[in-house]
Order: C-alpha cells, then structure tokens, then sequence
C-alpha cells in the first residue's frame, strides 16, 4: 500500500461519527424576464447581442457583422463560411490569426451574461485565439442565476467545458483598460430561435 493510500486509510478509520450533508435552499435571484436581464448584462460586460430572425441566413449575418474578416474558425455544419475547422486543424497553433471564432452555446446566465460552452470540437483554443468571438445561443436557452445554471452543467467525452462572459479585458497594469489580454477582444451573442 502507498503513503497515500495509508493515510486516506487511516483518516477514514478515525471518523467517529459522520453526519449527513444538510439540504442548503438558497434564494437565488430571479428575473421576470431572464431573457432581457442576459441582454443587458452581456451589453454591460461589453458584448453584443444580435437575434437571428426566422428565414435569416445565418451565414450572411455573421458577414455583415465581421466584413473585414478573412479567417473564420468553426466546426458548426450550418457554418459555410468557415476558412478554418477546429476538428480538422492539426494543432491549437494552427488557429492563430483567426480572425472570427464561431462557436455554439449551451445556455445562458442572466445574472453575468455568461454563457456555457462544452468542447464540441477538438481544438477548443478557438474560442480564446480568435480575435472576435460569435456564440450561437438558443434564445429559449436562459438560466436566472448560477445556481440553476451550475444544474445543467454537463459534460461529453471531451470532458471540457468553460463560462465565457464578454470580451476578454484586464485594468490590472496601470490600470489601463485592455481589450483582448487573454481571448477575444469582441464578443458576439447571436440568439437563434
């Protein structure tokens, strides 16, 4: 038996007496209308938010958004403008100098804006390479707060997943407010129906 193995075994022969966990009911905060509060808080850390209508072309709405961009990042099948596929790109390097990532969200928190994202594809490095970022979301798919959302959280064989709210920013040198220090400098919600 190793070292560890001992004192995990000797810690768990001195409980003496085990007690069950308590039932912790939280007020979490609600919304009247999450879907509105996701909007505005997403608009308060910096994003963007655009709705996908019924019989828009989701492709020529992304262009319009990002006219200028050359490289675009996705492994989403309804994507056809992608120059860059992150399942089929050899390494997480190969996906610098993305221009536009695009990626497809979970669901939403209301209360931060943030958004889950599980690994669909193999290099997950798009969502935090690329210069400007685009969540599909489904607009029926907002949670209140974190509590509910942390509820829904799972996991594929990936066994990867993250929350990203807003564009990446940081004041920490000088306090001088940087766009894009460790991921998007933009960030784009585009709620689908």
């Amino acid at each position: 038996m190793s070292t560890k193995s001992q004192i995990l075994s000797s810690l768990k022969n001195s409980i003496k007496e085990r007690f069950p966990m308590p039932d912790i009911q939280i007020d979490a905060t609600t919304y009247a209308d999450p879907l509105a509060q996701f909007i505005s808080m997403t608009k308060s850390v910096g994003g963007k938010v655009v709705e996908l209508q019924a019989g828009d072309d989701i492709n020529q709405l992304i262009r319009s958004l990002y006219p200028d961009a050359k490289e675009i990042a996705s492994s989403l099948p309804e994507i056809t403008i992608a120059t860059r596929n992150p399942d089929t790109t050899p390494t997480a390097q190969s996906l610098n100098g993305t221009d536009v990532g695009i990626v497809r969200g979970e669901f939403g928190v209301a209360e931060n804006a943030c958004v889950w994202i599980p690994q669909t594809m193999k290099e997950r490095a798009v969502c935090f390479i690329s210069e400007n970022l685009v969540i599909l979301l489904p607009k029926a798919a907002i949670v209140n707060n974190m509590h509910e959302a942390y509820r829904r959280i799972s996991f594929n064989d990936l066994g990867y997943g993250t929350f990203i709210s807003g564009p990446s920013k940081t004041a920490d040198i000088a306090q001088v407010l940087v766009m894009g220090a460790q991921a998007a400098r933009t960030l784009t919600v585009i709620l689908i129906p």
